[in-house]
């Protein structure tokens, strides 16, 4: 008896559990268009959601308001097979400046050996804006188009190299918030410089097999800010976490 006493009690313990983990989590409205492998980028409270696997249709989700608004379709000649998205950062940039802007700028590449690669910017006003001025004032806004660099000639990352960028993972670091580390299969990690367009750093991870994984700054972007204006001619070591 006091042996089905104890197995009635755990159970309970188990079921409510259950219940208190299953309170923690909400059902939210669906996607228009169903997306495998896709992209988001938080920007105030929106997640923008960058295509998916086959898919070329983007989307702002409003967190608060619970809803979706399309913004564009990736180019017809992208075929987005595990691509990467992420937000730029500019070198002036600060916590507060972000908080105030409703402008943002998204880098999109991907590809592989063997099949066609690709480096897409969008300039992103918020779709939730009610001002219509700000977005004709700037020509070609939420839309993809080619990465260019100074004398406007398009640069497509990786482009000659062997790297699989499928399942790679990419942040922005560095003082000037100029440097793309980008970490990809097999255990490699590369650094593009964004002012000179160019790899400036190929290396070996110190681990066997890396794709899909989670790669992420161990600071956050208020405290980079706070480093570079302490210590701005100073060499910085800034951490990053790689979860496989």
């Amino acid at each position: 008896m006091s042996k089905q006493t104890t197995t009635q009690n755990s159970q309970k313990r188990e079921t409510e559990q259950s219940q208190q983990i299953t309170t923690h989590f909400q059902t939210l409205k669906e996607l228009p268009t169903p997306l495998k492998q896709s992209q988001c980028v938080l920007h105030k409270h929106e997640l923008i959601i960058c295509g998916g696997y086959n898919q070329r249709a983007c989307y702002s989700y409003h967190i608060l308001k619970n809803e979706y608004k399309f913004i564009c379709e990736y180019p017809s000649h992208v075929k987005l097979i595990e691509h990467c998205v992420l937000k730029l950062l500019d070198s002036n940039s600060n916590n507060n400046k972000d908080k105030d802007n409703n402008q943002i700028t998204l880098l999109s590449f991907g590809g592989a050996k063997g099949r066609k690669r690709y480096t897409l910017m969008m300039k992103y006003i918020s779709v939730w804006s009610d001002d219509k001025n700000e977005m004709n004032k700037l020509n070609n806004c939420n839309q993809w188009i080619p990465f260019t660099d100074n004398n406007n000639h398009p640069i497509i990352i990786g482009e000659g190299q062997c790297h699989i960028y499928q399942g790679a993972r990419a942040l922005i670091g560095g003082i000037k918030n100029n440097l793309l580390f980008i970490t990809y299969h097999k255990n490699n990690i590369s650094v593009f410089n964004l002012n000179t367009f160019q790899f400036i750093k190929h290396d070996k991870l110190p681990i066997n097999h890396i794709q899909f994984h989670c790669f992420v700054s161990k600071l956050k972007n208020e405290q980079v800010q706070e480093m570079m204006k302490t210590n701005q001619e100073n060499k910085q070591n800034y951490e990053m976490l790689i979860i496989n």
